[in-house]
């Protein structure tokens, strides 16, 4: 349903097809304006790993329309295994454990929920996959844009919705170092067979320093993900070679199954490398150009909210710009204010578990496991788990969401 206002701006150029994006131009075409989408992606990225929605976020998922196909995306994980480097099991735990959700939360994997938003805006909405935005001329009436391939174009609107690696940020805004901040650790994450006969059950091996993470919620197919300190030199965000060799020297010799996932990685076709960083802005607008999810506000991969945050966020800037018939000015600014308390909440959360997650000596990885295993079984576990749900369920609540 669009509304038939008059609006100021209504035409909005979006870049990033990811998760923030697409439901930017979902409420955005809703409210009436029309939204372009670019990405530089040649298609629609299907891969990625599992990500989790919670609180507030299954509130805009509710508003959406779309609860029911989310719940039927569901990765439905029945639970999962602290495993030593023989396999046997040192704990066991059970959905609400190994995901750390609330009742009311879900989990899906990436790629299947950029579908859904996809194909929740695909007839509504122009998509320009294959190209990206080259450079950016704001004047008094739009922002005349251009494009890697596309001819140049003025639209009234620019939003950045392209993650980490914002080109929207860096254009606008200045370099990437202004305002990423590395936590001093790697994730990669990538599709291997499922030669473990996983069945909606995930396995974690803690080494000190590292993680190795095996989850599926397919018959033939598995996800492993691999958390690291950063190598001292950096490879380029592109150089998927230095990237896998870096990644295999990092875990030689760690044991149990990591060689035999390491040997699937270079078959993968969905194979993601990334620094484990954060994105803190004091503003996130400029003139007529505004950021959203991850290339403003990234809470870093290990926080479980970066999802949540990215789709909070698109309905948030979306409802202020319909609230202010379009004035930029107004919507951003009550934007910020809407968001900015909610960003921080979940920011220093991604903080605390980055320097939590993974444990530093064998001494820790006993402790973590040999309190996993008793909170699992004490008759009054929901009780002991409050103390440590806290922290996640306060950040992922931290917004009452307006009714625009």
């Amino acid at each position: 349903m669009t509304n038939s206002r008059r609006l100021a701006n209504r035409t909005v150029l979006i870049s990033g097809a990811s998760v923030a994006g697409p439901a930017l131009a979902f409420w955005l075409r809703r409210y009436g304006f029309t939204p372009t989408v670019v990405e530089l992606a040649p298609a629609l990225r299907d891969g990625g790993y599992k990500v989790d929605l919670r609180g507030v976020a299954m509130q805009v998922v509710e508003r959406m329309g779309m609860l029911e196909t989310v719940r039927r995306a569901s990765t439905a994980i029945r639970g999962g295994s602290w495993v030593a480097e023989s396999g046997k099991p040192l704990a066991n735990l059970g959905p609400d454990l190994i995901g750390m959700r609330a009742p009311g939360d879900d989990e899906v994997m990436r790629g299947d929920f950029a579908r859904l938003l996809y194909d929740a805006t695909r007839d509504g909405c122009e998509y320009l996959f294959g190209d990206t935005i080259t450079g950016l001329h704001e004047g008094p009436d739009g922002v005349d844009v251009t494009f890697r391939h596309a001819p140049p174009r003025r639209f009234d609107l620019v939003i950045g919705a392209d993650g980490l690696h914002s080109t929207v940020r860096r254009l606008a805004f200045g370099p990437q170092e202004r305002y990423v901040h590395p936590l001093g650790m790697h994730a990669a994450v990538f599709t291997v067979p499922n030669h473990l006969g996983l069945d909606h059950w995930e396995l974690l091996y803690p080494t000190p320093g590292k993680v190795v993470n095996v989850y599926a919620t397919r018959p033939d197919t598995a996800k492993a993900q691999f958390v690291f300190p950063s190598p001292a030199v950096l490879p380029d965000r592109f150089d998927r070679a230095a990237q896998e060799r870096i990644l295999t020297e990092a875990f030689a010799g760690v044991g149990w199954e990591s060689d035999a996932l390491l040997r699937a990685m270079p078959h993968s076709p969905d194979f993601y490398f990334t620094p484990v960083s954060q994105v803190r802005m004091d503003h996130w607008s400029t003139g007529r150009i505004a950021l959203v999810g991850d290339a403003a506000y990234s809470p870093s991969p290990l926080s479980g909210q970066g999802t949540s945050l990215a789709l909070v966020g698109a309905y948030v800037l979306a409802g202020e710009m319909s609230a202010a018939a379009g004035d930029h000015r107004a919507a951003y600014a009550g934007y910020r204010e809407a968001m900015r308390e909610y960003v921080d909440v979940n920011v220093a959360l991604g903080a605390s578990n980055a320097a939590q997650m993974v444990a530093g000596s064998p001494r820790q990885i006993k402790m973590q496991t040999t309190m996993m295993r008793l909170v699992n079984r004490l008759p009054w576990k929901d009780l002991a788990m409050r103390p440590i749900m806290k922290p996640l369920n306060e950040a992922a609540n931290a917004l009452t969401l307006a009714a625009y």
